[in-house]
């Protein structure tokens, strides 16, 4: 990137990297090294429809450029859901969103900035984002988990995110061979009826009767509470299993896990890595298994991953 005359001097280019969330929506701006510049966090007004999201990102980003002077770019955008990364549209989001399946979110950041605008799976953009600066920099493979509200998956293979033909390439948290308890998806027995962090607190009510959420179980654990033990010990069997199929399929040799889920992990690796010992990939081979290191910034950060990729690509 170049750049631009100022009052005082050239401006820097910067990139910004968005994170549109159920809750809160982040964008932070990152110098061509992928550098965090600065961030703000907002709430996302997701019952207020589409526009009502970009505005908040909009302003969001007034507010960074007022406070770091620079010439913005380009933008990428990691989102919830099931997107159209060609097209940069929301294909299909949950019910807490309103008016935002269908929405063309690059061409509204487009119109609204006069700069290139990108569209990601916010799980393909924080392995995006793991893969540039985080915990599997420099890995020519990895699987990427993250374990939230849900549990979503990413693939990089051969230093390039894959997301398949349909755009869902990765998605470990939907397959099915877990049991037969009934998932959010509809589907029965997937991998997010034991891993995801609402899982957990179902899993400890049916065992105990007590309503928490996935803190609390983890909180519960770290007590040597034997019923949260053993749902995060069920948790961590599953993901190891559902590691040594993808193994077993493309031999991958890294998993980065992240999300909030991710925040036990002195409790949940154990039993991770107790499953991996116990039952091998089929390479004989261990697998890495590492947390992830960009924590909030991680969606954000590979989102301004792709736009920087994409920039390249288009200046060759």
């Amino acid at each position: 990137m170049t750049s631009t005359p100022g009052p005082s001097g050239p401006l820097p280019d910067v990139l910004a990297g968005v994170d549109i969330g159920g809750t809160t929506t982040q964008v932070v701006l990152c110098s061509d090294d992928l550098t965090v510049l600065d961030r703000v966090e907002r709430p996302t007004p997701a019952r207020e429809g589409g526009q009502a999201m970009i505005d908040t990102v909009l302003d969001g980003l007034r507010q960074l450029l007022d406070r770091v002077p620079a010439r913005l770019v380009g933008v990428g955008v990691g989102a919830a859901g099931v997107v159209d990364a060609e097209t940069g549209r929301i294909l299909v989001a949950s019910d807490s969103f309103t008016g935002w399946a269908g929405f063309a979110v690059t061409s509204a950041l487009e119109a609204a900035l006069g700069v290139p605008a990108f569209l990601d799976n916010d799980v393909n953009a924080f392995l995006r984002g793991e893969a540039a600066k985080g915990a599997v920099a420099g890995e020519p493979h990895a699987l990427g988990m993250t374990l939230g509200t849900g549990v979503g998956g990413a693939l990089w293979m051969n230093g390039t995110l894959v997301d398949g033909p349909h755009g869902a390439a990765g998605e470990i948290g939907h397959i099915p061979g877990f049991g037969d308890i009934p998932c959010s998806c509809g589907g029965r027995g997937h991998l997010e009826t034991l891993a995801s962090g609402r899982s957990l607190a179902a899993r400890y009510a049916e065992r105990t009767g007590r309503t928490t959420d996935a803190r609390g179980v983890a909180q519960a654990a770290g007590q040597g509470d034997p019923d949260a033990l053993a749902v995060l010990t069920a948790a961590g069997a599953a993901i190891a299993r559902a590691v040594l199929i993808t193994a077993g399929l493309i031999d991958v040799t890294t998993v980065v896990i992240g999300g909030g889920v991710s925040r036990a992990w002195p409790l949940l690796e154990p039993a991770i890595r107790a499953a991996l010992t116990a039952e091998p990939p089929v390479s004989g081979l261990p697998i890495r298994l590492v947390p992830a290191q960009l924590g909030s910034d991680a969606v954000a950060v590979g989102a301004a991953s792709r736009a920087r990729t994409e920039l390249c690509a288009m200046a060759v």
